[in-house]
């Protein structure tokens, strides 16, 4: 999918994931708009820890909602995550690996990029 949104890194915005099918227009793109109020904007890699953080924080990213279309995360999996939450998860210890080139600019009024440099997935 072509896109003209930029990332934290100044490029073109690239695919977080489309299996499982993410991001808040479910276009596997990290896309955010005024609609989505929880700036779904972080392209982050799922642990165990985090899933676990994310369920005792009130939002289970792990159980399947088909009435939703959501199949449930498992570790491994990549999903646009909030940049709120996931800066409380940093901040807490736990938070999981981030793909720049596909987190969306508007991450950065929330998280350093820094930060998410910090916390980057290292790719072979």
């Amino acid at each position: 999918m072509l896109s003209d949104a930029r990332n934290v890194l100044g490029g073109v915005l690239q695919v977080c994931s489309v299996e499982p099918l993410t991001g808040f227009t479910r276009d596997g793109l990290c896309h955010t708009g005024p609609h989505d109020q929880g700036s779904h904007t972080v392209c982050a890699q799922m642990t165990g820890a985090f899933l676990d953080y994310s369920r005792r924080q009130g939002n289970d990213l792990s159980t399947p909602a088909p009435e939703y279309g959501f199949p449930g995360l498992k570790p491994g999996d990549r999903w646009c995550v909030c940049a709120a939450r996931w800066l409380e998860a940093a901040e807490a210890g736990i938070a999981p690996p981030v793909i720049l080139d596909a987190t969306h600019e508007r991450a950065l009024r929330a998280v350093a990029l820094a930060d998410l440099q910090y916390h980057a997935r290292v790719t072979p």
